[in-house]
């Protein structure tokens, strides 16, 4: 019940609007230079770059990149802040973390062109900067990756071809760890209905595109396009390596070119999911900023309107050097919270001297590490969901929504199916 095929998903959304007769305008572009009007602390219109104006009383930026936010002049986050901003212990720069598995661990692959000689330079995808000290902040991003939809069923089976500007050099490490033994190739390709796999990153060089990704979430909607570009060939370069590169093993290859690109999914766009997963982007520095200490239970929340409980997750955000002169990744953690834990209203709310009526239940405000649980979609859908009574309520009561008597809101959140406190029975 909880697997499905994203034309369904699709499908769902696409009801829901026709159902309840919500106008959606779409293929929409804020102009970020020039298109918000502020009025007295508050957002007083927006206009895209098509020209159109949209004028309101209340404004929810739910983009993960967070651009009406920015482009508003509220103060928020790129990248991952060091351990001592919030006292934390998962935040910041994680040399020498391994968790999960996505690293290269005690296999000593040599990141050089003549292994072992580095002096014949390195090799693609491998960062020559000092990756920093472990616990420090930096302005780097947990890499992105596009989630593909897969199938072995021959009827609904396209092949992997070979993409444009594909370049067999950029995955020469792939081969160092499949020599070194490395055999988790399939591992993520997560089985959903009618035959189909969700596939997501798995090991030490897969579907996430390390370190690729650093200008995206502050990048004009032109570099954003580009990155993603780079992103997509690079993956479906991936593919098409497997499935055809001579020093791929046989058994491995043999299997790769039994799976293609489910034919019957994202068919306006080449069979290939439009959006890709951004991990995460800018975030809100706002009336409240949710941390580890939240999500472990160390520190109480005020004002919940919503709940989330999925692992403090980050996927790699560097790939280096060592000191002994072997590749790592760096940055992909993982850390459970015992029970599921309340996310403040103030974590959706820009301090009020900054905006006093628009809500970010995306781009919330959040350390990079508590982030890495709250970024999941449910989750988003659920501060979604309590964004827009918030919205509601501020507009018939005629008050800022700093103003809000929280009381209130709870009821109203409960009374539509919120849950904001953790019952163990």
């Amino acid at each position: 019940m909880w697997i499905f095929e994203p034309s369904v998903a699709e499908q769902i959304f696409e009801d829901f609007v026709k159902e309840n007769n919500i106008r959606v305008d779409k293929d929409r572009w804020l102009d970020r230079e020039n298109g918000i009007e502020m009025n007295n602390g508050k957002i007083a219109s927006i206009t895209m770059l098509n020209g159109k104006t949209y004028k309101g009383k209340i404004f929810i930026d739910a983009t993960y990149e967070g651009d009406l936010m920015a482009a508003a002049g509220v103060n928020y986050r790129v990248g991952r802040e060091a351990n001592s901003v919030y006292n934390e212990e998962w935040n910041g720069i994680q040399v020498g973390v391994l968790h999960h598995g996505h690293h290269f661990g005690k296999r000593n692959i040599s990141p050089y062109t003549i292994p072992g000689d580095s002096s014949s330079g390195v090799l693609p995808r491998i960062s020559t900067s000092n990756p920093g000290k472990k616990g420090d902040g930096d302005n780097q991003v947990q890499s992105y990756c596009y989630r593909m939809c897969l199938t072995k069923l021959e009827a609904n089976r396209v092949p992997f071809k070979r993409p444009k500007n594909y370049d067999s050099t950029q995955y020469e490490l792939l081969v160092r760890i499949l020599e070194d033994g490395w055999n988790e190739t399939f591992d993520k390709f997560d089985p959903i209905p009618n035959y189909k796999t969700d596939v997501n990153n798995h090991g030490p060089f897969s579907f996430d595109n390390i370190g690729m990704n650093y200008d995206y979430p502050e990048a004009t909607y032109e570099r954003r396009l580009e990155i993603t570009k780079e992103h997509e060939t690079y993956q479906k370069g991936l593919l098409y390596f497997y499935a055809t590169d001579s020093r791929i093993p046989t058994d491995l290859q043999i299997e790769m070119n039994k799976w293609g690109l489910a034919k019957d999914e994202f068919t306006d766009n080449g069979n290939w999911p439009f959006q890709i997963y951004v991990r995460e982007s800018r975030r809100l520095i706002g009336e409240f900023v949710m941390t580890e200490n939240e999500l472990l239970g160390k520190q109480k929340v005020s004002n919940p309107i919503g709940m989330g409980s999925y692992t403090m997750d980050s996927h790699n955000t560097q790939r280096y050097i060592t000191p002994e002169g072997y590749v790592q990744n760096e940055g992909d953690i993982g850390i459970h919270p015992e029970q599921p834990y309340q996310i403040a209203m103030g974590s959706i709310i820009p301090k009020k001297e900054e905006c006093r009526n628009l809500l970010v239940p995306v781009a919330v405000s959040s350390s990079h590490i508590a982030y890495g649980s709250i970024r999941m979609e449910p989750v988003f859908m659920i501060i979604g969901q309590s964004s827009g009574i918030i919205a509601s309520m501020s507009i018939e009561k005629n008050r800022d929504i700093h103003e809000l008597d929280y009381n209130e809101i709870k009821l109203k959140l409960i009374k539509e199916g919120q849950i904001l406190i953790y019952n163990k029975e």
